[in-house]
C-alpha cells in the first residue's frame, strides 16, 4: 500500500503554478527542443497535450533516453511537426527511426548529462513527472531519476505531471516544486512492465552467467530479458549488492529472501543503487518510501569510477551481434540502429577496473527463429561497434561462457566458436582460417569445436586444503595443455606415452582438446592462477562402439602426483561414462607404472589384467 508522504494542501499552497495540461503546453513554440522523462515515468498526460498541438507546432524535437507505453509524437503523418531524437531506441519510436524519420544519438548513458550542462544540447522544454510536494516542497522523480533530473535542472521551462501514485523513492531523486515553472496534478497509474517469461535458451544463459556470480558480489544488470533472467539463479548466493542503471520486480524475492543485502558493497553500503525502474504496481509499492534503495542521477550510477571503486562489481549487458575478435555490437542490426549504447560500455569499463569485478556480455547464439548465428566472422555492414574488441571479457551464450580478455585472435575464435550454435561451428571455422584468424590445420577438428556439458564440471580437495576444479577440457585449452607437457619429467612422459619422447607433438595436443564430448570425454583439473588458471591433470576416455567399452588414460603433472588425483578423475569418469550407458574402461599401462596399476586394483570395479610384453591390458567393468 502507497503511503502518503507529501503535503495533502500543496495545491492550495502553490496555486499560483498548477494549471491543466493543455494551458501547460501552450508554452511551447514552434522549434523548440522539448524533453520526454524516461521509462515508466513518461509524463503520458503532458505528451497527449503536446502531440493536440501538433497542427500549431512544426520543427519540434522530442529528445528522451527511452519511453514506454505510447508515442503519440512518433508517427509518420506528424513528421514534419515533430522529429525524435533519441539516445536509446525502444520499441515504440524504433520504426520511425529506422525508416529515417527520427534520430538516434549515439552516446554514453554516463555522458548525456553533460550535454545538458554544457550547452551543448540546450532545452527549451523538460516535461517531467514527480510526486507530489512534501511539506518542505520537495518533489521526488520516483522511479526515473537517469537522466530526468539532468533534464529539469537545464531547461529553460519545466512543466511537471504531479501524480500521487508515483512512488516516492529516496537518494539523490529530488527537485524542490519552486524549481518547477508548471504544476500539472494528475491521478493515474504509473506505466506497468509485467516480466516476460523466459526461454529455454534465456534460462541457460541467465544460468551460465549466474555461475560467475560470487558471493559479495555487486552486480548492474542491463536492460533486457537476459539479465533480469540471472537473478532466478542468484537464490544461493550470499551478501550481494546493486548498483545499477535500473531494476524489475525480479529483484523483491532476493532482496526478501536475504540473497540482496549491499553489506559488502564498497559505496553506499546496504542500499540498492539504481536509476531508474521497470516493473509492476508491486515494485512501485514496493519501493516507495523504502530506504534500502537508493535512486541516484546517471552522472553518479553510471560514472566508470565510481562503478570501478565496487568491489567485486559485475556488469551484466546485452548484445545483438559478437565477432570472431571479440567487437561487440549491441545498438544496430547492421546499418539499420536498434537501440542504443546506453550504459554497456560505461560498466563494462567499470566492472573490469573494480577489484576483482567481471565485464560479462551476455546473447542468444541465434536469431530469427535459429536462422541467423549472433557470433559472426565479421560484424554484418554498418553494425556499429559498442564494446570494442580491447574492452570485451566475458561472453555468454545459451551453449556456454567464453572469456575473451588478454587472448590472442585464435584463442578467441575458438573460444567464440565454441560457444555459438553447433549448426554454424563448422561455417565460422571456415570463414575464420579464410581470415587467417586461426591455423589452416585446425580445419580437421571443424565438427569438435564444442564446449563439453556444464554437470561434468566438479571440485576436488587436496590434502593441504588446495581445491582442484576439474571441468571439461576446451578448445582453447591448448596453451595450457601444451605448459602442462612441457613440465612433465621424462619419467612421466614415458609412463604416459609409453614411449621415449622429449615433446608431445602439436597434433597430438590437439587432438587432447578438440574433442566431441560424446564419443570423447576429456577433463582437466586446473588450480587458479594470477593469468587465470593453471592445468594439473587431465584425463579422458575414447569410446569403442564395437565393445562399448571406453579406453582411459590420465596425467598428473609431477608435483601433483601421488595426491590421489588420478583416483578422483577416474571416479569422475566412470560416473560420466555409466550416465552415458557405456559398460567400461579399458587401459594400457606399462608394468613399470605401479601408483597407475594401484589406480585401477582399487578401483572398485571388476577388473581384470593381463601382462603382454612389459604392459598391462586392463578391462574394467562398471557392474
Amino acid at each position: 500500500m502507497k503511503q502518503t508522504s507529501y503535503d495533502p494542501r500543496w495545491q492550495e499552497r502553490y496555486a499560483d503554478m498548477v494549471v491543466t495540461a493543455k494551458e501547460a503546453l501552450a508554452v511551447v513554440q514552434p522549434g523548440q527542443r522539448v524533453f520526454v522523462g524516461t521509462g515508466c515515468g513518461q509524463p503520458v498526460e503532458l505528451v497527449n497535450a503536446l502531440v493536440a498541438r501538433s497542427n500549431e507546432l512544426v520543427d519540434t524535437e522530442i529528445v528522451h533516453l527511452l519511453t514506454l507505453g505510447e508515442a503519440p509524437y512518433a508517427e509518420k503523418e506528424l513528421a514534419s511537426h515533430f522529429s525524435v531524437n533519441s539516445f536509446f531506441i525502444a520499441a515504440n519510436v524504433r520504426d520511425i527511426i529506422q525508416e529515417g524519420m527520427g534520430d538516434y544519438t549515439p552516446i554514453f548513458l554516463s555522458d548525456i548529462p553533460r550535454l545538458f550542462d554544457s550547452g551543448r544540447l540546450p532545452l527549451d522544454v523538460a516535461l517531467i513527472q514527480v510526486t507530489p510536494p512534501d511539506e518542505h516542497g520537495m518533489c521526488s522523480l520516483g522511479v526515473s531519476v537517469d537522466i530526468v533530473k539532468s533534464a529539469a535542472e537545464n531547461a529553460r521551462v519545466v512543466i511537471a505531471q504531479v501524480n500521487p501514485q508515483m512512488p516516492r523513492t529516496l537518494g539523490d531523486s529530488m527537485l524542490h516544486v519552486l524549481d518547477f515553472d508548471y504544476l500539472v496534478p494528475v491521478d493515474a497509474p504509473i506505466i506497468e512492465v509485467p516480466a516476460p517469461e523466459p526461454g529455454a535458451a534465456t534460462r541457460e544463459i541467465g544460468e551460465y552467467v549466474a555461475a560467475l556470480v560470487e558471493d559479495g558480489s555487486t552486480i548492474e544488470l542491463g536492460i533486457g530479458e537476459i539479465p533480469q533472467s540471472v537473478l532466478e539463479f542468484l537464490k544461493d548466493k550470499k551478501e550481494l549488492g546493486i548498483h545499477t542503471e535500473m531494476f524489475t520486480d525480479a529483484i523483491i524475492d532476493l532482496v526478501e529472501s536475504g540473497t540482496i543485502t549491499g553489506e559488502r558493497k564498497t559505496l553506499d553500503r546496504g542500499r540498492i543503487v539504481a536509476s531508474f525502474a521497470m516493473g509492476t504496481k508491486r515494485l512501485y509499492d514496493y519501493i516507495d518510501n523504502n530506504p534500502v534503495f537508493a535512486f541516484h542521477p546517471t552522472e553518479y550510477v553510471n560514472d566508470p569510477f565510481t562503478i570501478a571503486q565496487q568491489h567485486k562489481m559485475v556488469a551484466i549487458n546485452v548484445a545483438l551481434e559478437v565477432d570472431l575478435t571479440g567487437q561487440v555490437c549491441a545498438d544496430s542490426l547492421g546499418s539499420k540502429f536498434y537501440s542504443g549504447i546506453g550504459g554497456q560500455l560505461d560498466f563494462n569499463r567499470g566492472a573490469a577496473r573494480s577489484h576483482g569485478g567481471k565485464a560479462i556480455i551476455a546473447m542468444p547464439s541465434t536469431a530469427r527463429g535459429g536462422s541467423v548465428s549472433r557470433i559472426v566472422c565479421h560484424l554484418s555492414p554498418g553494425a556499429g561497434v559498442v564494446t570494442t574488441r580491447g574492452d570485451v571479457h566475458y561472453v555468454v551464450t545459451e551453449y556456454g561462457v567464453a572469456y575473451l580478455h588478454g587472448k590472442s585472435v585464435q584463442e578467441r575464435a575458438l573460444a567464440l566458436m565454441s560457444i555459438a550454435h553447433p549448426k554454424y561451428r563448422e561455417k565460422l571455422l571456415r570463414e575464420a582460417i579464410e581470415a587467417r584468424y586461426v591455423r589452416a590445420d585446425l580445419a580437421d577438428f571443424a565438427n569438435k569445436i564444442v564446449v563439453g556439458p556444464k554437470d561434468i564440471r566438479t571440485t576436488f580437495l587436496l590434502d593441504d586444503g588446495t581445491q582442484l576444479t576439474v571441468r571439461p577440457v576446451h578448445p582453447t585449452d591448448e596453451p595450457r595443455i601444451r605448459e602442462l607437457f612441457h613440465n612433465l619429467s621424462q619419467q612421466s612422459l614415458y609412463t604416459r606415452f609409453m614411449s621415449r619422447m622429449k615433446w608431445v607433438p602439436r597434433k597430438q595436443m590437439q587432438e587432447f582438446v578438440f574433442i566431441d564430448h560424446r564419443n570423447e570425454i576429456g577433463i582437466v583439473a586446473t588450480i587458479p592462477e594470477a593469468d587465470g588458471e593453471d592445468i594439473v591433470a587431465m584425463g579422458g576416455y575414447y569410446l569403442d562402439h564395437r565393445t562399448n567399452r571406453a579406453e582411459v588414460a590420465f596425467v598428473v603433472r609431477d608435483d601433483f602426483q601421488n595426491r590421489h588425483i588420478g583416483r578422483f578423475l577416474l571416479k569422475h569418469l566412470t560416473t560420466i561414462a555409466r550416465r552415458n550407458g557405456i559398460a567400461g574402461f579399458t587401459a594400457e599401462v606399462l608394468d613399470v607404472n605401479k601408483p597407475m596399476q594401484y589406480v585401477f586394483q582399487n578401483s572398485g570395479m571388476k577388473v581384470r589384467s593381463q601382462l603382454r610384453q612389459g604392459v598391462f591390458h586392463y578391462e574394467m567393468d562398471f557392474e
